[in-house]
């Protein structure tokens, strides 16, 4: 899906296909903060829980960060501890995704099928386990849950999307899968797709 779809934001775990096994796999974003003060950056440098990183900004400013990979910890700050002062654990909970560069994403998957628990820079919608192909364009959806919405919709006679958790989801959806020629085909790529 393309278009104003692309300002539309991602939930904190997605569905990807597990890049060891190809089976249905969580993938977690990592989470950002900057690092305030030059005395905490070897705290951060020598942790085990964070990755130490430099950024420039668009004035060509270096700044430092540390990153947290929540996925790997049970999908949960808890395991911080021991912070220097005027950093919580929370602060890793609600901060920023780190983007690589454009669509791609840093994180970690969990693969319950094959037991993987990794760093992984996402690229999406390439990794998207619910994803299917009509006419070269791939339609995809971030989770089960949003999948299940995604069927609901093109199967239903209606469209409203005010009846859907994931109506702002859905009102990108572009028109090449919203055709009366379109959804038989859609609806049961999509249900094939959700019966796994």
């Amino acid at each position: 899906m393309t278009g104003t779809y692309d300002w539309n934001p991602m939930p904190h775990k997605v569905d990807i296909l597990c890049p060891q096994c190809n089976e249905l796999a969580v993938f977690e974003f990592a989470e950002l903060v900057r690092i305030k003060l030059k005395k905490d950056i070897p705290f951060f440098q020598d942790s085990d829980l964070f990755e130490y990183h430099t950024f420039s900004d668009s004035c060509g400013h270096k700044w430092h960060a540390a990153i947290y990979f929540a996925g790997l910890h049970g999908s949960s700050v808890n395991a911080i501890s021991d912070l220097p002062e005027n950093y919580k654990p929370d602060h890793w909970a609600h901060s920023k995704y780190l983007t690589r560069s454009n669509e791609t994403y840093l994180g970690s998957y969990a693969c319950p099928a094959c037991k993987t628990n990794n760093k992984h820079t996402l690229q999406w919608p390439e990794d998207a386990y619910y994803s299917i192909e009509h006419k070269g364009k791939v339609l995809w959806a971030f989770n089960r849950e949003s999948a299940t919405d995604l069927y609901d919709f093109l199967n239903g006679s209606t469209r409203k999307v005010d009846n859907f958790k994931w109506q702002h989801f859905l009102l990108h959806i572009p028109t090449v899968f919203k055709t009366a020629k379109a959804r038989d085909s859609v609806v049961k790529k999509l249900a094939k797709l959700l019966e796994t």
